[in-house]
């Protein structure tokens, strides 16, 4: 039975396993030798001490002769029974280890140990609740139905094709096992449906992770590193699908390192900083909050003197020449004053692009506050 995906999880899982059931095999095996052993004892005794009886009360004449003989094979029966009665009682404790050393071997530990010196996590308060509904009441298993989840490193089946594996994927989560073929096609999995996932590139099982938490058709998604080993052709796909979804109200929570990919793409973000949300906001919020400069890039003939003589009294940072072309910082308050200043000089200045900080920016100017 596999387990785990994680193959050395599952080879030490085993190993615990027949290691606990060898200990416990070892005390019930003490015990039963202890328990026939003493019961073996007292039958003997209690066979030579009637039988001793019997002789002696034949011998004075106090019974006859039959009575010696139906006492001894007597005492005999009797310890055939407590010997049928011991093997019984063991029996029926080995069979209550066996079923108990075999749910530890099939079942998940249900502690996991803490490194050293971890914090204990406590809920303080709260309620997740999920279109008015807690996650954690009567209604859970509808709940959780409606959630569907991408792993930054999903873990799969690769002797399954990619079919099979949204087979069993739909199977767990309860959803329509009709939806399978739908899903590969909008991912762009269709021709490798048959394939076996060992055959997969990295681009390909993240594709296919995508596929699985998109069935049951969930309101409500959470991404980690979605984009990870996808190319630029694949990350536009995947954010046209994002779309889609969006445009059919689906809620979606995106995790990325890869802040290029999401800048124009998200409505809200929260940034994080050793595990607490820093800020939160749409993009443009949170370049106002952090107060970052702007940059105006220049085109045409006019040079840096000019530049910074049409611009004086404005509270501009910089002006760098590169690339021939002009490269002015500035405050977003003069925005306004600058860009006026800089249209009154006529044909001298070709093409004028305001740049706004971007989300690296932001997350830069965020962490060192």
């Amino acid at each position: 039975m596999k387990l785990f995906a994680r193959a050395a999880d599952e080879d030490q899982f085993v190993r615990d396993a027949i290691d606990d059931h060898t200990a416990a095999f070892r005390d019930q095996t003490r015990m039963t030798t202890a328990y026939t052993s003493t019961l073996v004892l007292m039958n003997a005794t209690l066979i030579v001490s009637m039988a001793a009886v019997a002789l002696w009360q034949w011998s004075v004449g106090q019974i006859a002769i039959g009575a010696v003989a139906t006492a001894i094979p007597l005492a005999w029966q009797l310890n055939n029974i407590a010997g049928w009665v011991a093997r019984s009682v063991t029996s029926i404790f080995e069979n209550i280890g066996t079923v108990q050393d075999g749910m530890r071997s099939i079942d998940v530990p249900r502690q996991m140990p803490d490194p050293p010196n971890a914090a204990e996590l406590v809920v303080t308060g709260g309620e997740i609740r999920i279109d008015g509904e807690s996650v954690g009441g009567r209604n859970f298993r509808k709940v959780r139905r409606n959630i569907g989840y991408l792993p930054e490193n999903l873990a799969l089946y690769d002797n399954l094709t990619g079919l099979e594996t949204l087979h069993f994927f739909a199977r767990l989560k309860g959803a329509a096992v009709g939806q399978c073929a739908a899903k590969l096609e909008l991912v762009g999995l269709r021709h490798a449906a048959t394939r076996r996932v060992r055959e997969y590139s990295k681009g390909m099982r993240q594709r296919l992770g995508f596929a699985q938490a998109l069935l049951g058709e969930p309101r409500l998604l959470f991404l980690d590193e979605p984009t990870n080993g996808l190319d630029p052709e694949a990350i536009r796909e995947f954010f046209a699908i994002l779309r889609g979804l969006q445009n059919d109200g689906v809620t979606m929570i995106l995790t990325s390192h890869i802040l290029a990919d999401i800048q124009e793409r998200v409505d809200r973000l929260a940034i994080m900083k050793s595990g607490k949300i820093q800020s939160c906001g749409s993009v443009q919020a949170l370049r106002e909050t952090v107060r970052l400069p702007l940059l105006l890039e220049i085109g045409g003939t006019l040079s840096t003197e000019q530049v910074a003589m049409a611009l004086h009294g404005l509270p501009v940072i910089s002006i760098e020449a590169r690339q021939e072309r002009l490269w002015v910082r500035l405050p977003r308050e003069a925005k306004m004053q600058a860009l006026a200043r800089l249209v009154a000089l006529g044909d001298g200045m070709q093409d004028l692009h305001v740049r706004e900080p971007s989300l690296e920016d932001v997350f830069f100017g965020l962490a060192e506050e």
